[in-house]
């Protein structure tokens, strides 16, 4: 499983890249059929088959971000809002020295919230991949039956994903794993754990690999639009 990118220095200094790609996951759990690493492995995924479609350097992950609304599981590692923070803007930084003067963020995992005000105060110089409305699109395209809202975590997006890029990290029992919570206006005040016991919230049932593939296929094929904004 080749999710790390293993250039050495001078072929960086060939490289006329201008455009970084930073793939960030979480340790967190995904139910008993997903591994904690799963936004790490989808955003590393992700960003490994845009690096083989766009000109862009591709990073090493962050593997631990901000995953407090899953605390009440065992495995689950956290570090605060403004470590993430630093973290990607230290990287910032530091490309910049390097001659990268843009940085898009990967993000697999919906409750780093604070990616958006790093790239927010960038003024131009970050983007944040995938939005909202890419994910909403590579839904539609790739035929899934449940919305964003619905299948929240560990449904059949991400299964679905990993069906079809790493089916040797999905264990049994996701067929019958759903469980659904419609209504979750106090996640951010009582974490996942009000609202599922399995640590569930979606559909995997639903998952099959041919889904994961033109979600992937989808995303890819999107990012064109952020990278043209870096011209």
């Amino acid at each position: 499983m080749d999710l790390l990118p293993f250039n050495t220095t001078a072929e960086i200094r060939e490289s006329e890249a201008s455009v970084a790609v930073l793939p960030v996951g979480s340790l967190e759990q995904h139910g008993a059929f997903l591994p904690l690493t799963t936004d790490t492995v989808i955003a590393c995924t992700l960003a490994r088959e845009i690096a083989s479609a766009h000109p862009v350097r591709l990073l090493p992950p962050i593997t631990i971000s901000c995953s407090h609304e899953h605390a009440a599981w065992p495995g689950t590692v956290s570090i605060t809002a403004k470590t993430l923070y630093s973290m990607v803007t230290d990287i910032a930084d530091s490309l910049r020295q390097g001659g990268i003067r843009h940085l898009v963020l990967v993000n697999g995992h919906g409750g780093n919230y604070v990616l958006a005000n790093v790239v927010q105060e960038s003024r131009g110089a970050m983007a944040l991949f995938p939005g909202l409305p890419e994910w909403d699109e590579a839904r539609a395209a790739a035929g899934l039956e449940t919305s964003s809202d619905t299948d929240m975590h560990a449904g059949e997006l991400e299964t679905s994903i990993l069906l079809h890029a790493h089916p040797q990290l999905v264990r049994t029992g996701y067929e019958t794993a759903d469980s659904v919570a419609e209504d979750r206006r106090h996640l951010l005040t009582v974490g996942l754990a009000g609202y599922t016991r399995s640590g569930v919230l979606g559909r995997p049932s639903l998952a099959t690999a041919g889904k994961g593939e033109r979600v992937l296929a989808a995303l890819v094929d999107a990012f064109r639009g952020h990278l043209a904004l870096f011209g």
